[in-house]
């Protein structure tokens, strides 16, 4: 996140950070940025955070970034926002995950109209491109993260 966020900055973009009060304690914020929000919990944060964006795109990662990609996925699967929601998949990193959704429809778990929500691509511009192109199929209701 520190790289993506110094990048944005360095070419004079806005970066809002989201972080809970426990984690600017142990000093793991970042001091630079644009707007710096202090929250009491990683649920607050992450409700916030879904409400500042435009779309999600989780870039290669671990189970936090896993975590906080399929909750705003199955928000959108849920009709609780129309925003994209895309994996990076840089150098095939996402493929079983991808394979695994897949798996999941063919076992009648996922509907091919939710799978339809997972945007998957290797390259950041086609992704984007993917993002601006994006109709959601569910009718949003406004977003509340007091209701999550």
């Amino acid at each position: 996140m520190t790289v993506v966020a110094d990048t944005v900055l360095q070419y004079h973009g806005h970066v809002t950070g989201v972080i809970p009060e426990r984690l600017v304690e142990k000093e793991v914020v970042h001091r630079g940025l644009s707007e710096l929000r202090i929250v009491q919990s990683m649920h607050e944060r992450k409700a916030i955070m879904a409400e500042l964006s435009d779309g999600f795109v989780a870039l290669p990662g671990g189970i936090g970034t896993m975590e906080e990609f399929f909750e705003v996925l199955s928000w959108a699967q849920l009709g609780m926002h129309n925003k994209p929601c895309g994996l990076l998949n840089v150098g095939g990193y996402y493929q079983h995950i991808v394979q695994f959704v897949d798996y999941a429809v063919e076992q009648d778990f996922l509907k091919p109209k939710h799978r339809a929500l997972l945007i998957v691509e290797a390259e950041s511009g086609r992704l984007l491109d993917r993002f601006e192109q994006f109709i959601s199929t569910h009718a949003a209701q406004r977003f509340d993260p007091t209701k999550t």
